[in-house]
């Protein structure tokens, strides 16, 4: 499998290349030159599967020969060793919790089976590979802990200052070791713009290897996809095709849900379901696509006003606006909503959910009408509600018990360089390294 930037389809990378370089020179974004299909058979037999047997075989449709395939099963085994399970809430209600690995977010997923896969395609290096990362949030600690002490690799953490949970602040810089962290003082679109900017910068390249664990890199998207796939294992054959719910901000979510359909697996739709950051909402809506200046919410970890992975959803769909309505229906709220579906979950149905998975339950509650009678929804919850433990108080009165895997996190001291958004700065800041 070779790979293509979104905006020079006709050069194409190797794996290798695609993955450690993260981004392609022209700023596009990377992706395969074939959507993998998998055959009937694997989706006749799919009850049957473990979440690593269904890992193993998409991961061996994107990256083998070139990646060998004991190879490919020991990365899967070693990152993908947690588990992902659906609960129901009501009839026509399921969530998926996406928490249940080390850093309690879905990212685990796909930070740790990217860092496998970028230490065995470093391993004949000689020169150190930087991992340059934005996060609002979940990627920098789940990068952070899935990169930690990888030889080889050193990681660099930007977040906005002020605007991620206590607890995930702690977790991307209590780290220590190969994890550097910079707390920058603007909004994720700063973060991520700075490292944009950083990839395409000539007088850095002569200093580092760059790459990124956003879900600009196409090695934390693909196995986001698993978890598509492995949710309707867990459904019962009976029902009809789920409708999966997405809480996006950066869209690297629902894109890996597009990438699980156009491998076969059979969807009723998906929901886009954001914060006042509305950007794709409004286009899937029929306006002119508009990203805008990031809006701050208690869902922080979606506050992107600017969300990369659209081109992605658009190289998808073949640039057709009415193909992707088809598919995808979206919707908006703010804190208020948020807050309001937190509140109803929990006095309902007894069930915690963090601001994200909140508005994933508000817009499965907006929108479940249009599709057919007795059709699943699977909501993505994308944290534990610990996570976010200030807004779950505030609107439940109840503060989330903390896991006993956090409690000595938050004991440790935060180390981190506090910088401008100005470009200059930070690239002098890297270059006196």
């Amino acid at each position: 499998m070779k790979f293509y930037s979104t905006k020079n389809p006709g050069t194409f990378f190797s794996p290798d290349a695609a993955v450690l370089k993260s981004l392609p020179d022209d700023n596009g974004l990377f992706m395969p030159e074939r959507l993998p299909v998998l055959p009937d058979s694997f989706f006749s037999r799919l009850h049957s599967l473990t979440l690593q047997e269904i890992a193993f075989e998409i991961s061996k449709a994107y990256f083998s020969p070139e990646i060998p395939e004991n190879v490919i099963q020991k990365i899967v085994a070693d990152a993908i060793n947690f588990p992902l399970p659906v609960k129901k809430i009501k009839d026509d209600t399921y969530i998926l919790e996406l928490f249940h690995g080390p850093t309690l977010a879905f990212k685990d997923v796909g930070a740790r089976f990217m860092a496998r896969l970028m230490s065995w395609l470093n391993r004949n290096e000689t020169q150190k590979l930087t991992v340059l990362v934005a996060t609002s949030g979940d990627t920098g600690s789940a990068v952070a802990n899935g990169f930690q002490g990888v030889e080889g690799i050193e990681v660099i953490i930007l977040y906005p200052s002020g605007k991620v949970s206590p607890l995930q602040e702690k977790q991307l810089t209590t780290c220590g070791g190969n994890i550097s962290a910079i707390e920058v003082q603007g909004s994720f679109d700063d973060c991520q713009q700075l490292v944009k900017t950083a990839f395409l910068d000539p007088s850095l390249s002569k200093k580092y290897r760059l790459t990124s664990a956003n879900s600009i890199n196409i090695a934390r998207l693909i196995p986001q996809s698993f978890y598509y796939i492995d949710a309707c294992r867990q459904l019962s054959a009976d029902l009809p095709a789920p409708v999966f719910v997405v809480p996006s901000g950066n869209f690297g979510n629902l894109t890996a849900g597009l990438l699980a359909m156009k491998a076969g697996l059979k969807v009723g739709g998906f929901i886009a379901a954001t914060n006042r950051n509305d950007a794709v909402p409004r286009y899937i809506g029929g306006s002119d696509y508009s990203p805008g200046k990031t809006i701050p919410t208690i869902s922080n970890a979606m506050d992107v006003g600017n969300p990369s992975n659209f081109v992605r959803m658009l190289d998808l769909f073949g640039n057709s606006r009415e193909e992707m309505q088809d598919k995808i229906r979206a919707i908006a709220f703010d804190d208020d909503q948020t807050r309001a579906a937190m509140r109803t979950c929990y006095h309902q149905h007894n069930y915690m959910l963090d601001p994200h998975g909140a508005i994933a339950w508000a817009a499965w509650e907006s929108l479940k009408s249009n599709y057919a009678e007795g059709t699943p929804g699977v909501l993505l919850e994308t944290a534990h509600p610990v996570k976010f433990s200030e807004v779950v108080a505030e609107t439940l009165g109840i503060t989330p018990e903390i896991p006993a895997s956090m409690t000595e996190i938050l004991s440790r001291e935060k180390i981190a360089t506090l910088l401008s958004a100005d470009y200059d700065r930070f690239r002098d800041f890297l270059l006196s390294r």
